[in-house]
């Protein structure tokens, strides 16, 4: 889902307000300083390193346009599923979060002073007034709330974090997003080792890939198994641009974020020599939920025996978490897992 408003636009009306700002500061430090004997230049300089000192912010350039934030931000509240690991990772202390839809492992959801805001379906959204925050990164699947929480909390500092895979590659929506982030909690350098360990596994799965081999983007979820569509589907669908991957099968997919109707025949006759597939229900089924994996649904159709990638073994599957991560992280872990597997296959 992409945001109406114009990057653009905002970045012109707050560029045309600074200036006129900027003049107006000009003029009366001008006169300042003719009645004190100092220059308008002193007087500039003065007025700047004392504001910047008072301000402590910084300015970014979110999907929205520019955002003053607080640094260092007191209390931090984020919503996007995609940064939250990096956030916890760099030893960010949160005071909000929809902690139902995170992947697990964070240790977030053993803090007590941390509220959770439920998921985005139903959010708890009076208790992000409670939760008072000075910084929110906020953005996918949270990106409709973005007006409602800038009603409740007007004095903070929102930051959009939301990525645009219609309009850019995967791989440089990621890479804008975590430095994003990085510069909005000043931890630049740590983001940049991050970006680096992700390129690094770029290059090595599309050195490791063979163009002559086809490739076919799965999703099972409640025993089917889903097509997703070269560049448009799901997850998988934006890997294909990045590496260069040559489809087993070019039809175009629907709207639907959970894959499009195939039959195993279909897959069969495609023959596709390697398969990439994610197990959502691996990321969302309860502890001690009984469900037919992503590895059962394909091993066990008999359609799909004479599969080249079925009989050779090369299947990719996703992080078993990817529905919940979906994050530089999770992508540095599959471009990963994908080198090492067409490497061998060499």
């Amino acid at each position: 889902m992409r945001i109406a408003r114009s990057r653009a636009g905002l970045v012109a009306v707050a560029t045309a307000t600074a200036l006129t700002l900027a003049a107006c500061g000009s003029d009366e430090g001008s006169e300042e300083a003719a009645a004190g004997g100092g220059s308008s230049e002193d007087a500039d300089a003065t007025g700047a390193e004392e504001g910047s000192e008072q301000s402590g912010t910084v300015e970014v350039t979110d999907f929205q346009g520019t955002v003053q934030v607080p640094m260092p931000a007191e209390r931090v509240m984020v919503t996007d599923n995609r940064v939250v690991r990096a956030m916890d990772e760099w030893g960010v202390e949160i005071v909000a979060a929809p902690l139902d839809i995170f992947p697990g492992g964070l240790s977030y959801a053993e803090d007590d002073s941390v509220v959770n805001l439920g998921n985005h379906g139903e959010p708890d959204l009076e208790a992000v007034v409670a939760a008072d925050p000075d910084l929110v990164l906020t953005g996918y699947r949270f990106q409709d709330y973005y007006g409602d929480i800038q009603d409740l909390v007007p004095d903070a500092a929102l930051v959009d974090t939301t990525t645009d895979y219609e309009s850019n590659p995967l791989d440089e929506e990621l890479i804008r997003q975590l430095e994003l982030v990085g510069q909005a909690l000043g931890h630049e350098e740590e983001a940049q080792d991050m970006v680096e360990e992700f390129q690094g596994s770029i290059d090595a799965a599309a050195q490791a890939y063979d163009p002559e081999q086809t490739v076919m983007g799965l999703l099972t979820s409640g025993g089917d198994i889903s097509y997703v569509a070269p560049v448009t589907g799901r997850s998988i669908g934006p890997v294909f641009e990045v590496l260069g991957l040559t489809p087993a099968l070019e039809q175009e997919g629907g709207e639907s974020g959970h894959g499009d109707d195939i039959s195993v025949e279909a897959i069969a006759e495609a023959n596709p020599d390697w398969l990439v597939v994610m197990d959502r229900d691996a990321a969302i089924a309860a502890e001690g939920d009984e469900y037919s994996s992503a590895e059962e649904l394909i091993e066990e159709s008999e359609a799909l025996q004479n599969v080249t990638a079925v009989q050779e073994g090369q299947i990719v599957y996703l992080p078993a978490d990817f529905y919940l991560t979906e994050d530089m992280q999770a992508y540095t872990e599959l471009f990963t897992s994908m080198a090492d597997a067409m490497g061998s296959a060499r």
